[in-house]
């Protein structure tokens, strides 16, 4: 079960595509953070998404949020896939310890070795203000992006 409305969001730090740690800690009291947890890259339903997210991206800056998009790859696998998709989404890299950050926000499947489908929109404090979820193959819609960043004012 995925975290929900109102937890604090687990701090974490990971490598991005290009190697430079980035941590959420980072982030508290700067901007909305909105990690997307993905299974893996260059699969179709997640290449769909990401150029879906990267196309939107005023949607998101409108609201002052970042995008961390974090899967099990090493960033060697996730440069070459933002490289291949013309993408400037920052890309972070949840391969050691296998998946650890997915599992503290309860997005890990353990049985298949990769992360849940899985949306957390963090506010600038550092709660969950919006998290869902869709199964194996199954695109989040945009709606659901802008239905959680429209109650990011809200307490």
């Amino acid at each position: 079960m995925i975290l929900d409305v109102g937890a604090t969001a687990p701090d974490f730090e990971l490598p991005d595509q290009f190697g430079a740690p980035q941590r959420l800690a980072a982030r508290r009291g700067v901007r909305p953070v909105v990690l997307v947890f993905v299974p893996f890259a260059f699969s179709r339903t997640c290449t769909g998404e990401m150029r879906e997210l990267d196309a939107n991206a005023a949607l998101f800056a409108g609201a002052g949020a970042e995008v961390l998009m974090a899967s099990v790859d090493a960033k060697y696998a996730l440069r070459a896939w933002a490289e291949a998709e013309g993408v400037g989404l920052t890309l972070l890299s949840d391969f050691w310890p296998h998946g650890g950050v997915a599992a503290s926000y309860g997005a890990f499947d353990e049985a298949a070795g990769f992360a849940r489908r899985a949306t957390f929109v963090i506010d600038a404090a550092g709660v969950i203000r919006s998290s869902f979820v869709t199964g194996p193959g199954e695109a989040r819609p945009l709606s659901a992006y802008r239905e959680a960043l429209d109650g990011l004012g809200r307490p």
